[in-house]
This record gives structure tokens, C-alpha cells and sequence, in this order.
């Protein structure tokens, strides 16, 4: 059931007393919590506010998700973490907002999931653009392990889009609608047509009910037409990525006041734990 983002706050603060509670039993009675498996996101929370306001939630959010499906999440801005040695203890790692840049963390993180390691990514985790401040100089990340190559374009303002499951027979999305309306997000464009490659299993896109999507002011900004892959995995590895990840900011009037949130939104909320669960106990 859809409930109002009011009533879903109202429902964390009952799971944050809920989870106050049983973690004071579990003190009291000597018990150590139950844990399926380990979750690390990395992030870096310095550049777009939309992103920043991004990170702070996912950092609020999945600790409940934590408590309530019995796994453990780890975060950290240190990316000298992403290592052999630190990631050893971990089933999943998440990128919420950045990706490594440093050569020995790429080359640790691809070790890592080339030998089984899970991965969940969002939004701006995939941005590669050249030139900019985030070039594509990764091939093995942005060409092979994602797929989608370099970063083409993106709408705007911020907006919700209905998305449409391609792969009902997948674990993660065989109990969602058929099509859900998701929480506003500026949507990206990529150089690469994932629909080409054999390795990528497209989960969700854009469907076509969503057109005009974007608000400009650019009218290159509004997408009238095509095809816009949103989540998808790779076969080759055990991965995830989702578009999803940059919240509505009210940058024109330079107040920076967040306009929207990406979690509060109860299927896609759902996806993106069906697809954590599945990570960390497949």
C-alpha cells in the first residue's frame, strides 16, 4: 500500500523505537545482534548538494533496512578502505555517489568482484564524461562492468518518471507491478545501447508514459522519445546499478532546500532492498 510521505516518516520513527528496543534486550540479555552479511558504501558528499542530500539519507535508510532484514551496514568517505584487507570482511559494497579514482582502490575493486563480491551503485556512481572533473578513463568499470560507456545527457528539473519492468522473471522484480511511478530524479543518458550487449540484463526503464519527461529549462533537458535503461545488472558479476540517487533541490532560488527524497517511495523502496537481499545471500 502507497502511504504518504508523512505517514512513512511516522512509520521510521516506530522502527527506530522498535529497533532502540530490541538492541536494548539484546544488551541486557548478553545476545549479539544476527547478522546475514556485511554491507560498506563508500561515498564522498562534496560536490551537488542534490547528491550530498542523497548520501545523508541513504546513510539514515539503510540502517533501518539493517535492523529490520538482519544484515549489517558499514559506511565510510575514506576511499583508502577500498582494499583487499578492508573489503574481505564484506559480501556487498555500495557506491552511493562517486566512484575510486585511485588506481590501487580500482584495481582492489575489481579483484574484489571478480572473485564473487556483490555491488550495488547509484546515479552519479556510473557519471564518466571527458572532459570533466570525472573523465572516463576506467574502461574495465564504465565500458565492461557497467556497460553504458560515457555519460551523453541528462533531464531536468528533477522529476518522477513511471518505470516499466523488462525482466519479470528475475528475483528482484518478479513481485513489482508491472509499472510504478518512481521519486523524482534527474534521469541519465548513456553513449552505449545496453539493449546490444548479452551480459547486461536490463531490469527496469523508462516507459513511454513518462513523455515529456523533464521540465528544461533547456529543451535538450526534455526527453520526448526512446529508450533509457534505469536499472540494470550485468551476468558476468554480481552487480546492480541504479539510476536512481539525486534528490530535488531548490537550487533557483538559491535556498538549497530539499524538494524531494528518493527512498519514500514504497515499490521502489522495495526493489532496491529485494536487489540488496539478493546481493548479500545469494
Amino acid at each position: 500500500m502507497h502511504k504518504s510521505f508523512s505517514n512513512l516518516k511516522q512509520g521510521y520513527k516506530l522502527v527506530f523505537l522498535l529497533i532502540y528496543y530490541n538492541s536494548f534486550c539484546a544488551y541486557a540479555s548478553g545476545q549479539k545482534p544476527v547478522s546475514d552479511f556485511k554491507v560498506i558504501a563508500f561515498y564522498t558528499a562534496k560536490e551537488d548538494q542534490a547528491h550530498i542530500s542523497f548520501v545523508h539519507e541513504a546513510n539514515r535508510w539503510f540502517p533501518l533496512m539493517a535492523a529490520m532484514y538482519h544484515f549489517t551496514y558499514d559506511s565510510t568517505n575514506n576511499w583508502d578502505n577500498l582494499n583487499s584487507t578492508f573489503l574481505s570482511t564484506y559480501q556487498v559494497v555500495i557506491f552511493l555517489d562517486t566512484s575510486p579514482e585511485n588506481e590501487s582502490q580500482r584495481k582492489s575493486f575489481e579483484t574484489y568482484m571478480r572473485q564473487g563480491g556483490g555491488w550495488m551503485g547509484f546515479h552519479f556512481s556510473g557519471f564518466a564524461l571527458t572532459p570533466s572533473d570525472y573523465p572516463q578513463n576506467w574502461d574495465w568499470y564504465h565500458s565492461e562492468f557497467l556497460g553504458s560507456g560515457s555519460y551523453l545527457s541528462n533531464t531536468w528539473r528533477p522529476t518522477p518518471a513511471i518505470l516499466k519492468v523488462m525482466d519479470k522473471n528475475h528475483p528482484v522484480t518478479m513481485l513489482l507491478p508491472e509499472k510504478f511511478k518512481s521519486s523524482a530524479n534527474e534521469w541519465y543518458r548513456w553513449t552505449n545501447d545496453l539493449r546490444k550487449n548479452p551480459d547486461i540484463d536490463i531490469l527496469l526503464a523508462i516507459d513511454s508514459s513518462s513523455f515529456p519527461l523533464g521540465t528544461g529549462p533547456k529543451l535538450d533537458e526534455i526527453w520526448h522519445s526512446g529508450f533509457y535503461p534505469v536499472v540494470w545488472m550485468n551476468k558476468k558479476y554480481r552487480m546492480i546499478y541504479f539510476n536512481m540517487g539525486h534528490n530535488d533541490i531548490d537550487y533557483e532560488h538559491h535556498t538549497n532546500k530539499e524538494l524531494s527524497q528518493t527512498f519514500p517511495t514504497p515499490v521502489q523502496d522495495e526493489l532496491i532492498i529485494n536487489s540488496l537481499l539478493w546481493l548479500g545471500r545469494k
